[in-house]
C-alpha cells in the first residue's frame, strides 16, 4: 500500500490519463519530475502487482488504476491516502493493546484521544477525513440509486446522520430532486461542507437528537460504535421519523466479500473504541432493541448491503 500511495502522491495515474496513450518511461519521468531509474522500480513492481499495465509502446492505465486518479468520478485516491497517512497508520502499531483484558483502545494508545476528538483538534486530518469518506459515497450512492430506488419512494425528506462533507446526501437529491436533504454532522464537520442545491447542513450530536425527516441514512457511520452506543443513535432516528418511514443503514452482507468485511473489522480495532462489523443475526439484535419492528437486507453492487428498517 505504500507504493500505491506513493504513485497517487506522485500522480501517475493522473499523468498516463493526460498522455492518452501508451506512456514511455521517458515520457512519465519527464513530465513527473522523477528519476527514471527509481520510476521504473516502482512501475514494475506495481505493473506485477497488475495496477498498471506494460505494452511494447509504454505503460497504460487498467480499471484499477483509474480509480486512483486524484479527480476522478469514482477516484478512491483520497480514501487510501487517509488509511495511508501516518496518523491512521500508528495505531495499527497499538493494535495488541485493544485486544489485552485490561487494554486501551489502539488509536488512543497512539495519540492520546479518541479518533473524533483528534479530528476535531486538527483540521488538516478532518479534511482528509471527510475527503476519504466522499470517495466511498461517490461509489455507494449511485449503486444504491441503481439497485434500490424503491428505498425512496415517497420520502419528502432525507437526514444524513454522520454525512460528513455532505457528497452522499447531495448524490441522493440530485437523483431524486423531490427530496429534501439535510446533511446532519459535529458542528466542526458541517461548518467546512460545501453549500448545494436542496442540502442543508445541521450541526449537533447524533447521541443527543437527530433532526426531523422522513427517512434517516447512516453509512459507515454504526460500525464505529458497540452495541448499546448503536441502539442509542438508532433510538434517535426512530424519534426522527414519522412511524410509516423507514431508516436507512448498510453493511457488508455479500459472502463474496468476506475479505473485505474481516479487513474492515480489523479497521474498527485499529480505528475506534469499540466499533465492529456486524453480522445480519447482530444487526437484527440491534434493530429490535431500538424499537424497529421490521427490517429487510438488499445487496447492491458496493461493498456494502442496503438495511432498511421500519418503526
Amino acid at each position: 500500500m505504500a507504493v500505491v500511495k506513493c504513485a497517487i502522491q506522485l500522480g501517475i495515474p493522473d499523468a498516463l490519463e493526460a498522455h492518452g496513450g501508451p506512456a514511455t518511461l521517458f515520457d512519465l519521468s519527464s513530465a513527473l519530475g522523477c528519476s527514471p531509474s527509481a520510476l521504473h522500480r516502482v512501475m514494475r513492481f506495481l505493473v506485477h502487482r497488475k495496477i498498471f499495465k506494460e505494452a511494447p509502446a509504454g505503460y497504460l492505465q487498467t480499471p484499477l488504476s483509474r480509480f486512483l486518479l486524484k479527480n476522478g468520478e469514482k477516484s478512491l485516491a483520497a480514501l487510501l491516502l487517509l488509511k495511508n497517512s501516518p496518523v491512521m497508520l500508528a495505531p495499527w502499531h497499538c493494535l495488541s493493546a485493544r485486544v489485552l483484558a485490561n487494554g486501551s483502545p489502539a488509536f488512543e494508545s497512539a495519540h492520546g484521544e479518541d479518533v473524533w476528538r483528534y479530528a476535531e483538534e486538527n483540521p488538516g486530518h478532518s479534511k482528509l477525513f471527510s475527503d476519504g469518506m466522499a470517495c466511498d459515497a461517490r461509489v455507494s450512492v449511485p449503486a444504491i440509486v441503481e439497485g434500490c430506488p424503491e428505498v425512496f419512494d415517497g420520502v419528502e425528506s432525507v437526514v444524513d446522520v454522520g454525512g460528513g462533507d455532505g457528497t452522499a446526501i447531495r448524490l441522493l437529491v440530485e437523483a431524486f430532486p423531490l427530496i429534501r436533504g439535510i446533511n446532519f454532522d459535529l458542528p466542526h464537520v458541517v461548518s467546512a461542507a460545501l453549500d448545494c442545491v436542496g442540502v442543508e447542513h445541521v450541526g449537533g450530536d447524533m447521541f443527543a437528537s437527530v433532526p426531523k425527516a422522513d427517512a434517516a441514512y447512516l453509512k459507515w457511520v454504526l460500525h464505529d460504535w458497540d452495541d448499546d452506543e448503536c441502539i442509542q443513535i438508532l433510538r434517535k432516528c426512530k424519534e426522527a421519523i414519522p412511524k410509516d418511514k423507514g431508516t436507512v443503514v448498510k453493511e457488508d452482507n455479500n459472502d463474496k466479500l468476506e475479505y473485505v468485511r474481516l479487513m474492515l473489522d480489523m479497521v474498527m480495532m485499529a480505528h475506534t473504541k469499540k466499533g465492529k462489523e456486524r453480522t445480519s443475526k447482530e444487526w437484527a439484535y440491534v434493530l429490535s432493541e431500538s424499537g424497529f419492528s421490521r427490517h429487510t437486507i438488499k445487496n447492491i453492487k458496493a461493498v456494502q448491503s442496503v438495511i432498511e428498517a421500519y418503526p
